[in-house]
C-alpha cells in the first residue's frame, strides 16, 4: 500500500472543504496543518476527530494551557513528535512559559521512570490508595 498523501484545500471534496473551513475559522488560521490534510484521506475520520479535538480542548475546568501541556505531556510520553510540535506551539500560544516547560518536562520524566519502577517491582497498591 502507498503511502497517503496529503489533500490540499483546492483539491478536496466538499464534506473535506467543510471540515477544513471550521478548522481553519475556529483557529484562525489560513491552512490547515499537515495532520488534517492526511485524515482527509478518510473524510468521516477527519469530521470525527475534528469533532472530538474540538469538544475536548474547548473551554472547561481546565483552562486551555493546562490542556495543550497535558497533551504535551501524553505526547512525549508516547514520542510522537509531530504532536509534540505543534502542542508545544499551542501550549505556547496559550501562555506556557520556558520554565513552565521545564517543570513540565520533570514530570514527565520522573513519572515516566518511577512508573517503570512501579510496574517492574510490580508494587501492590497500599489500601489508602484504594
Amino acid at each position: 500500500m502507498s503511502r497517503p498523501q496529503p489533500i490540499e484545500y483546492k483539491d478536496a471534496s466538499p464534506e473535506v472543504k467543510a471540515v477544513f473551513d471550521d478548522i481553519m475559522q475556529s483557529r484562525g488560521l489560513k491552512d490547515v496543518n499537515n495532520f488534517w490534510k492526511l485524515l482527509a484521506n478518510d473524510p468521516k475520520g477527519l469530521k470525527r476527530t475534528w469533532e472530538s479535538v474540538k469538544e475536548v480542548m474547548a473551554p472547561g475546568a481546565l483552562d486551555p494551557v493546562v490542556k495543550e501541556m497535558v497533551y504535551l505531556a501524553v505526547s512525549v510520553t508516547n514520542n510522537c513528535g509531530y504532536c509534540i510540535a505543534s502542542h508545544t506551539a499551542a501550549a505556547q500560544k496559550a501562555g506556557m512559559t520556558p520554565e513552565m516547560f521545564g517543570e513540565l518536562m520533570g514530570v514527565v520524566g520522573m513519572a515516566n521512570e518511577t512508573n517503570r519502577l512501579v510496574n517492574g517491582y510490580r508494587v501492590q497498591i497500599d489500601p489508602q490508595f484504594e
